[in-house]
């Protein structure tokens, strides 16, 4: 068997009355459009609470999201739910996978040096998808991206953010950074533990994930050619 199954993620099923429409309503990317794609579930003052990959499978839509993360994103939707006959529900039965062989699956919407990510059912885990990851200086999850603001994770950078697709909750705020061109602080990758500034450290890797100012990036910090434009 194949190993490239992402074991800290999940699938979260909507289904029912126009799902593309609600959900369009709520995250920070175009899913009206070609799916996949990464978005944010933002607070209203624009602050990260949850990141996922929008999938389609038919009318219906997958969320690969962290697996930790899963319950408590179908309790945050079900709040926007209200009385529409949509259905939000983990889906046990596929899993995520990941390669960087490109025969598979599409290309990771974030960063084409990624991989390729695709939906099945399970197999046996990947390994080095994290440190793959981390080396390119993508951050995820709730561990890394936290409370912070959407454009501080680097969102518009990885192709997370539309600014024209209409409202989104957090919007305004995110918009407005946007527009004054204003991220004053970053996430970065850096060698070693990070120090103090650590949002997270990974021991076996030697990284740590920091949360510091644009024009003055923490010392080991990873600056690839994505971000490098946005810092200096």
């Amino acid at each position: 068997m194949s190993a490239t199954t992402l074991q800290d993620r999940a699938l979260v099923r909507l289904s029912g009355e126009d799902v593309r429409g609600f959900l369009n309503g709520l995250v920070t990317s175009e899913v009206g459009g070609a799916l996949p794609v990464w978005a944010g579930l933002l607070t209203p003052q624009g602050k990260c609470l949850f990141d996922f990959f929008v999938w389609a499978d038919g009318s219906d839509l997958l969320l690969d999201c962290e697996a930790d993360a899963a319950d408590d994103l179908i309790k945050r939707l079900s709040i926007y739910r209200l009385r529409r006959p949509i259905d939000i529900r983990r889906e046990a039965g596929l899993a995520v996978h990941w390669s960087t062989d490109k025969s598979q699956g599409i290309e990771d919407p974030r960063l084409p040096a990624l991989g390729h990510r695709w939906i099945a059912p399970p197999d046996e885990p990947a390994a080095g998808w994290l440190e793959h990851r981390l080396r390119l200086g993508v951050t995820e999850g709730r561990a890394e991206l936290g409370d912070l603001l959407w454009l501080e994770c680097n969102a518009d950078e990885l192709n997370g953010v539309s600014f024209t697709k209409g409202c989104f909750v957090g919007q305004e705020n995110t918009a407005r950074m946007n527009w004054r061109q204003k991220v004053n602080r970053r996430l970065f990758v850096v060698e070693g533990d990070g120090g103090g500034k650590a949002r997270i450290a990974y021991p076996d890797l030697g990284l740590a994930v920091v949360h510091a100012r644009a024009e003055s990036p923490p010392e080991g910090a990873n600056i690839p050619d994505w971000l490098a434009a946005a810092v200096n």
